[in-house]
């Protein structure tokens, strides 16, 4: 993304006097606003390379961008009106409308209050996810390797590896066993207290030394975890391997954030540097040794075994139930939890029957996304093709599902159903072949990995996961192609905004097409002259002189804002006016050349003799009649004077369909010119001066 993209992001969240703070995830940007209220979605939609945006609650506001993601970070914390920092004041807040709108924020009750913890989890795992994506690589090669007997079950019990292939084996594990010091470090940050003082916090439970506290003593297992409890001081100390443990950490964090606010008020800032680590420390370690440590490995242990019953209870029924219930859950954060079980499956159970099922749903997600790039082809969706194929290729490599959800499938409704019937489909294939193989587990797999192709030997049995995942994949897919991802009026709309997108750009390159057109003829010097000076009076820069423009059609002249079309009402395509048709012919509005005439009718664009580029859109959603009732006059590249007839349409076609006739008439280049003065409004006959088009004015 270029740095006038990253400068747009900006200026559509309000500019950077409206930014507060900004991080970003795997996927997305994650803005903390002063205030998000004037902040519109879709303009900022609209700007190349983001894929989606998604208000929040809490004055918080996300732009999905995808794998980019850090190089547009760095874009906008490198612009100059950055320097000063995303946290600093506006420059006209003063302390008490700096607490006044911190209290206006708590209105927002619970939906704030679950927003933030959200984020919280989120923000707790979000820098990570780069290292844990990288090591389920290492375990699917792993995990390749001992299925085609290059190396033994590389993660049985007991099984000893070469030395070389233990030394590849350290390298995905360095990043699990530490995996808590890594959370504890993130979630600390993001509670505002020194992160590596929680990271140390975690650390005491982690040292050699912690485990060696238990040795001589007998060890129980209480929620399939197995713990040894001694004496220290006299209180009960409850030991475990704290390796690949999250619970424990986040809740850990939860605590310090409040404690290290207490302790800077209690405490002078002069003696805060020494004092406040110091008190947090002498707090915190023995809480979270005693009691906060406990409470995470058993809350976690208590949730995993929750789902271990209902697995084995009925692996059919667990294999549907969890891709129909990731759609809803990512969206909300609640995958954060489940994630934690998983690791916790792999530590207590030696593998993990989650990600199995799970792989359903990603891959019918990844599915839709791949029916959405088709119809983008089809449609000449350039914007959504790509969106579509960053969001596609960051599914299928790395198995991240977040740059189709935000920046697709969240975004049109209609995907949501037909993605929820390829996650049955995965599942109900997954729940079947658990029970003809006589599988009590369903699908496992012994390391925590992302689900993409890549993956796929990770799994067991791998046929069986194979097909389920593919069956996903297609089903979501071809109920995509099959009855689009846009509903009619927004493929109306859209179909609107392209073709006027596409009479622009054929503007642009309108002198070779009226050079091609002219040559097959055989022109006299009469009518050369004529047809040298179009082709370069069209291609020339704006007149210095005012532009007329004329009315094509006799009507009613109404502003745009009467248009029944947020796109034409809301100025997106440019300045104008609409007119209200009391006939049944447009007329060409001035001397110059057609950039583009729809075969369908119903939209026309004009570079008039002067270099104003026109939109002349005949009646709204006409588009959807595909001609019916259009008999079209001239074709691209023709040469027009004022009053050529353009196109003849039926009236009672289009009001027999229910489409609205009036008709706007657009100013595509307005930028190049000055203002775009309107015409009166009301009655007005064909070839009456309809619009003024100044120039711009000069510049020293």
């Amino acid at each position: 993304m270029a740095t006038s993209s990253a400068a747009d992001i900006v200026k559509a969240v309000g500019g950077a006097s409206n930014i507060e703070s900004l991080t970003h995830c795997a996927t997305r940007l994650r803005f903390q606003l002063r205030d998000a209220s004037g902040v519109d979605p879709k303009t900022v939609e609209a700007i190349p390379g983001v894929m989606g945006a998604v208000p929040q609650a809490g004055e918080r506001f996300q732009v999905v961008i995808g794998g980019g993601v850090q190089n547009v970070y760095n874009d906008i914390m490198a612009l100059p009106e950055m320097a000063g920092g995303s946290s600093a004041p506006a420059p006209d807040d003063d302390i008490d409308s700096i607490k006044a709108r911190e209290r206006a924020k708590g209105v927002r009750g619970k939906v704030a209050w679950i927003d933030s913890l959200f984020e919280f989890l989120s923000d707790s795992f979000r820098p990570i996810l780069g290292a844990l994506l990288g090591a389920s690589f290492f375990i699917t090669f792993m995990a390749l390797l001992a299925t085609l007997g290059v190396i033994p079950d590389w993660n049985a019990p007991g099984v000893t590896l070469d030395p070389s292939w233990a030394f590849v084996n350290l390298m995905w594990q360095c990043i699990f066993v530490f995996l808590p010091l890594m959370v504890a470090y993130n979630a600390t940050k993001k509670v505002g207290a020194d992160p590596w003082v929680g990271f140390g916090i975690m650390a005491v439970l982690m040292l050699p030394g912690f485990l060696a506290l238990g040795e001589g003593v007998e060890p129980t297992k209480f929620l399939g975890v197995e713990v040894t409890i001694v004496p220290i001081f006299g209180f009960p100390l409850t030991i475990f391997d704290y390796s690949s443990q999250v619970f424990p950490p986040l809740l850990m964090a939860a605590v310090i954030g409040p404690l290290y606010k207490l302790l800077r008020k209690l405490i002078t800032a002069n003696l805060q540097l020494i004092f406040v680590p110091f008190f947090a420390m002498l707090i915190m370690i023995p809480l979270t040794a005693f009691i906060i440590g406990p409470i995470g490995v058993y809350a976690g242990a208590a949730l995993a075994e929750g789902l271990k019953a209902i697995n084995q209870f009925s692996p059919f029924i667990f294999a549907i139930v969890i891709p129909l219930a990731y759609p809803f859950m990512v969206p909300l954060g609640l995958h954060w939890p489940i994630n934690a079980v998983m690791l916790l499956n792999i530590q207590t159970l030696g593998y993990d029957f989650i990600q199995g099922p799970m792989g359903a749903w990603n891959f019918a997600c990844f599915g839709a996304t791949a029916g959405v790039l088709v119809l983008s082809l089809r449609h000449r969706d350039t914007q959504m093709r790509q969106t579509a194929t960053g969001a596609l290729a960051a599914g299928l490599l790395g198995g991240i599902s977040e740059p189709s959800l935000y920046g697709i499938h969240l975004r049109f409704k209609r995907i949501y159903p037909r993605m929820l019937v390829g996650c049955f489909v995965g599942g109900l294939t997954i729940g079947i072949g658990s029970l003809i193989l006589g599988l009590q587990d369903g699908v496992t797999t012994q390391a925590f990995v992302f689900t993409s192709l890549l993956t796929i030997p990770a799994f067991n049995p791998i046929g069986l996961y194979a097909i389920a995942i593919g069956l996903a994949f297609f089903t979501s897919m071809f109920l995509v192609i099959g009855s689009n991802f846009r509903t009619p009026e927004q493929q109306a709309e859209f179909e609107a905004t392209r073709d006027a997108a596409e009479a622009a750009a054929a503007a642009e390159h309108v002198a070779p097409a009226v050079v091609e057109a002219a040559e097959p003829r055989a022109m006299d010097a009469s009518e050369a002259a004529p047809a040298v000076v179009a082709v370069a009076t069209a291609t020339l820069a704006p007149e210095k002189a005012p532009v007329e423009v004329r009315a094509p059609l006799a009507g009613r002249v109404v502003p745009l804002s009467a248009v029944p079309d947020p796109v034409f009402a809301g100025g997106v395509m440019g300045p104008g006016v609409a007119i209200e048709p009391a006939g049944d012919t447009v007329f060409s509005p001035g001397a110059g050349v057609i950039a583009a005439a729809q075969p369908t009718g119903h939209a026309f664009g004009i570079v008039l003799d002067g270099g104003v580029e026109l939109l002349i859109h005949v009646g709204i959603d006409t588009v959807n009649l595909k001609g019916e009732g259009f008999d079209v006059k001239v074709h691209n590249g023709d040469r027009v004077e004022l009053g050529t007839p353009l196109v003849t349409f039926d009236r009672a076609v289009i009001e027999q369909a229910g489409y609205p006739l009036i008709t706007p008439v657009i100013v595509l280049n307005a930028d190049d010119f000055g203002e775009v003065v309107p015409g009166p409004e009301g009655d007005i006959a064909v070839g009456a001066p309809l619009l003024t088009v100044e120039p711009k004015p000069a510049t020293d």
